[in-house]
């Protein structure tokens, strides 16, 4: 299985949502930290944004560069800096609001056109491979290695600027796209700098921890211990559980137990979700009782009335 693709699955709580929009000068926008954490694509002009940290400077958006905000984090994005900026907030449902655009009076082409998206992501149960990104994620164009953001970007913007039928599904699907090539494309220039790569940059690096983590992702429900993880490895116990819990930052049973029950909460929120039965036997467990208390000793709520709490919520 895919440790990145399985990280996403299992935080996304809602339909993620976006928007192309067209700026003449003098503009800026201001965007509050609404629960959400979300992107903006340069396709056309020039833009900055501004952090809400004051001591973190400004970044400058070239066509083709995009910036990911990783942790809900409050910022402006401006034609030039000092612009003053009106608030943005989205719409209960997590859409973007559709202000009409001012007319520009001469016939001006926009200064910037842009795609702003945003996710809902569960940061309660955020995988330590995205609690590690920086707040401000700059992926710029010229970037070896961006084709593919760029391909999704222009697919993207396509569809937003000429909706046809089945362009809700297949905006929806570049953008789930688009926020795993954000990701991978960090993930692999972390791993690709220089000097020794640190934290899950390094865990995905280590041959050896990586198929462990594959093989906990892959099955979750097998009753796995460390010396079969560090046998996948053709390593003993000892240096195997040392080597995993420096770069993954939980022992390897530890996190078997973590995993099992972060998927859990996520089979739980599904719509129309499975019997309690069949989601402990996925998690590893071979009664309802032994999966409700190891959930509540997590949640802190049992299984049902979590499941309850979050279709209500």
């Amino acid at each position: 299985m895919d440790v990145l693709s399985d990280a996403i699955a299992v935080m996304r709580t809602g339909r993620p949502h976006s928007a192309r929009t067209e700026k003449h000068a003098p503009w800026g926008l201001r965007f509050h930290s609404e629960g959400r954490s979300g992107f903006h694509a340069l396709l056309e002009g020039s833009a900055w944004l501004v952090p809400a940290d004051e001591s973190a400077p400004p970044v400058r958006l070239a066509p083709g560069d995009l910036v990911f905000i990783a942790h809900r984090g409050g910022h402006a994005l401006v034609g030039e800096p000092g612009t003053p900026v009106e608030d943005v907030s989205l719409l209960p449902d997590g859409t973007w609001p559709r202000a009409p655009e001012p007319d520009p009076g001469d016939g001006r082409p926009p200064s910037a056109v842009m795609i702003c998206g945003a996710y809902l992501l569960d940061e309660g149960r955020s995988h330590p491979l995205l609690s590690e990104l920086p707040d401000v994620v700059h992926l710029p164009a010229s970037d070896a290695g961006n084709g593919g953001l760029r391909a999704v970007l222009d697919l993207l913007g396509d569809e937003l600027a000429r909706p046809r039928p089945g362009s809700d599904t297949i905006v929806t699907s570049l953008l789930d796209t688009l926020l795993l090539l954000i990701l991978r494309t960090w993930w692999l220039r972390v791993r690709g700098d220089e000097g020794e790569p640190t934290g899950w940059a390094a865990a995905l690096a280590d041959p050896a921890v990586a198929a462990a983590l594959r093989a906990i992702h892959s099955d979750p429900a097998h009753p796995w211990t460390v010396e079969e993880l560090g046998a996948l490895s053709h390593l003993s116990r000892a240096p195997f559980a040392r080597r995993f819990t420096a770069s993954v930052g939980r022992p390897p049973l530890a996190y078997l137990t973590w995993w099992r029950m972060t998927s859990a909460a996520g089979w739980l929120r599904e719509p129309d979700g499975a019997p309690l039965r069949s989601v402990a036997e996925r998690a590893g467990y071979a009664t309802e009782f032994a999966f409700a208390k190891a959930f509540k000793r997590e949640f802190g709520l049992a299984p049902g009335r979590y499941r309850k709490l979050r279709a209500a919520g």
